[in-house]
């Protein structure tokens, strides 16, 4: 099962995982930081 796919596509797909979720909470903290300024 492990064999199917190479290592390097494990890689990129968990940076690609890793950025997405950094990228979704750093726009839910601007999202909730500019709701408590109100």
């Amino acid at each position: 099962m492990v064999e199917k796919f190479p290592r390097a596509l494990w890689v990129r797909l968990f940076i690609y995982i890793a950025v997405g979720h950094l990228f979704a909470a750093f726009i839910y903290l601007l999202f909730e930081l500019g709701g408590q300024n109100q």
